[in-house]
């Protein structure tokens, strides 16, 4: 008698979805905490900021499923479209009517009926270009050049926090593809040496770092938002002082539904739930990485590993703003941060992570 051969159908990384519904979730709340008080300065609505981030969620998890459905190859065949939508729109959010200039920076395309911000698009749509050129094989240069174009659009916005996190993505892309270790040292090297040329020819950014070497020695003027945050994370100790107890969010800290969400969740919930959000995040990342090593696809292998790169260094310069462990950067943290643009585009990529893990391995 023959035995009928069994064949199990492949699923989806179930721990990397459940973790990014987890986390989008505790990111709703976290934002329904944090932006109550400016929602009710600025708009007299304590649930504005929430109502539009609860929109963004149910965009973003369409978007989701729609990716995990839509084959990961599919993506690579329209990279060279991806890579021209990215130049277009980094060159809309400069012209003056429809870029919005807001504290002194073109970071929004405003169309009327809404408004977006093109550079969270532009980590997902340059990792699928560079993902495509590695499962080409190309050289460093067809890394290189698209690399300091984007980078360059990005700076002149000015928006330092997502160049960086744009040149990781191009970087840990070249590391995938295959490089000599000199070769990725000298990258490297040049990348540092830009960024500070970068930053001691602008005055803001100047400053900026300045007020970071000097603590908070002038704390009203360049020094009040680290205040704030040491503030924040002193009153929070170790178990927190209670959900939706936070002082610091009426109006002492800046941003506190977007850049500085970190400093209200360690505040209401202490050292052991900001551990616990560092740990889900890093969980993902790594499923991101274990998914990319997997891989036995080299496009596959490539975009998963851009999205883990991205997300953990954005993490990190986050929340390393936030303990003043570098300079603040005013880059959101991936799901918890109040921001429409940026939990689509990161939803988007998860799903393509989900086809990956479903197809790829």
């Amino acid at each position: 008698m023959k035995r009928k051969k069994e064949h199990k159908k492949k699923s989806y990384d179930k721990s990397l979805l459940y973790l990014t519904i987890g986390l989008t979730f505790l990111g709703v709340l976290a934002v329904a905490d944090a932006s109550t008080p400016q929602a009710l300065k600025f708009f007299s609505d304590s649930f504005y900021f929430l109502r539009s981030q609860i929109v963004a969620v149910a965009l973003g998890f369409v978007g989701l499923i729609i990716s995990s459905r839509i084959h990961y190859s599919v993506w690579k065949r329209y990279s060279v479209a991806f890579f021209v939508l990215t130049i277009a729109m980094l060159l809309l959010v400069l012209i003056p009517g429809v870029g919005i200039k807001s504290l002194g920076a073109r970071r929004w395309i405003d169309l009327s009926v809404v408004s977006f911000q093109p550079s969270e698009f532009v980590k997902l749509f340059f990792a699928i270009y560079v993902s495509s050129l590695v499962s080409s094989k190309k050289n460093l240069l067809s890394f290189v050049l698209p690399l300091l174009i984007v980078a360059a659009l990005v700076m002149l916005q000015p928006d330092m926090g997502t160049t960086l996190v744009i040149l990781s993505i191009g970087v840990s892309a070249i590391f995938v593809n295959g490089i000599s270790f000199v070769s990725f040292i000298s990258i490297l090297s040049v990348g540092f040496l830009a960024g500070l040329l970068l930053i001691f020819t602008s005055t803001y950014r100047r400053e900026r770092l300045m007020s970071f070497l000097s603590g908070v020695n002038e704390p009203l003027t360049s020094s009040y938002h680290v205040k704030q945050i040491l503030l924040g994370l002193g009153l929070g100790g170790f178990l927190g002082s209670g959900l939706g107890q936070s002082r610091q969010k009426f109006l002492f800290l800046p941003e506190s539904a977007t850049d500085s969400v970190f400093v209200v969740i360690a505040e209401e919930l202490g050292f052991v739930g900001a551990v616990i959000v560092l740990i889900l995040i890093s969980i993902l990342v790594f499923r991101l990485f274990r998914i990319a090593l997997r891989s036995e696809d080299r496009f596959a292998s490539a975009f998963s590993t851009c999205v883990g790169v991205w997300i953990g260094l954005q993490s990190f310069l986050n929340i390393g703003s936030m303990v003043v462990l570098v300079p603040l950067t005013g880059i959101p943290l991936p799901f918890f941060s109040y921001g429409g643009t940026s939990l689509i585009a990161l939803l988007v990529s998860i799903g393509i992570v989900l086809n990956i893990s479903r197809e790829g391995i």
